[in-house]
């Protein structure tokens, strides 16, 4: 299975950690396990994941910290397990980072099941970035590393913060295909999309993302856009 999505699993009780090995493995992901916080930290600079499940309480360093390094490089769907039921791990992991979060007892139905969801939503939002190994995606003289978060226009380096990063990566990740201003903002923001500030938000950083890749921001070659339902990388051809 070649497009399978390779998991990360960091789990220090070795019996939990075979019985989900074995699930993941079941159900045809590519699976890799670690036992302690450092060497997740050195296996994910090695290797690229497309999720990660992640044990709170390690040895070495925590689960926190752990998602906080990996926070700083990517933004893989991360999964928290912890064996305490407290409303504070809850919202330290959820605030800094996580997509999820299950307590210890768990059913293994409802881990795949949220495994499958993540990685679905990441899918259909990147179907074409989680897909690869190579960090570099290029779309015409445009290039961006998602190792590096460089950006390049003609061989010259574009600084973007991170949400113009995140947009374009989003655009590049299926040219031609129209996102509309609400896909755009829930995918970025993680919020539901409701109102006009919303829609005004993803006007601003589009202008300002045109000011900055485009040779013309009046006649864009790169973000066009699509009136009355949002914008694409590129156009017809």
């Amino acid at each position: 299975m070649e497009n399978a999505a390779r998991i990360l699993i960091v789990e220090d009780d070795s019996d939990i950690c075979q019985l989900i090995t074995d699930a993941l493995l079941k159900e045809g992901y590519k699976v890799n396990a670690v036992h302690n916080g450092l060497a997740a930290v050195d296996e994910f600079a090695a290797n690229r994941y497309d999720l990660m499940i992640l044990d709170i309480m390690l040895p070495g360093i925590d689960g926190f910290e752990v998602l906080r390094r990996i926070r700083e490089k990517e933004k893989i769907p991360i999964l928290l397990l912890s064996a305490k039921d407290e409303e504070v791990d809850k919202i330290l992991g959820l605030g800094g980072g996580a997509d999820d979060y299950l307590t210890k007892p768990f059913l293994l139905g409802e881990l795949l099941a949220r495994v499958r969801a993540q990685l679905r939503r990441c899918f259909y939002y990147h179907p074409e970035v989680v897909r690869t190994s190579d960090p570099v995606i290029s779309y015409k003289k445009l290039k961006m590393n998602l190792n590096t978060y460089q950006v390049e226009v003609d061989g010259e380096t574009k600084v973007l913060t991170s949400k113009e990063f995140d947009i374009l990566r989003l655009l590049i990740s299926s040219p031609r295909r129209v996102f509309t201003k609400s896909q755009i903002f829930e995918n970025i923001w993680n919020e539901p999309f409701s109102s006009e500030v919303d829609e005004n938000t993803i006007m601003v950083h589009i202008r300002r993302l045109r000011i900055k890749i485009e040779a013309d921001p009046s006649h864009p070659e790169y973000i066009q856009t699509v009136w009355g339902i949002g914008y694409r990388l590129g156009g017809e051809e």
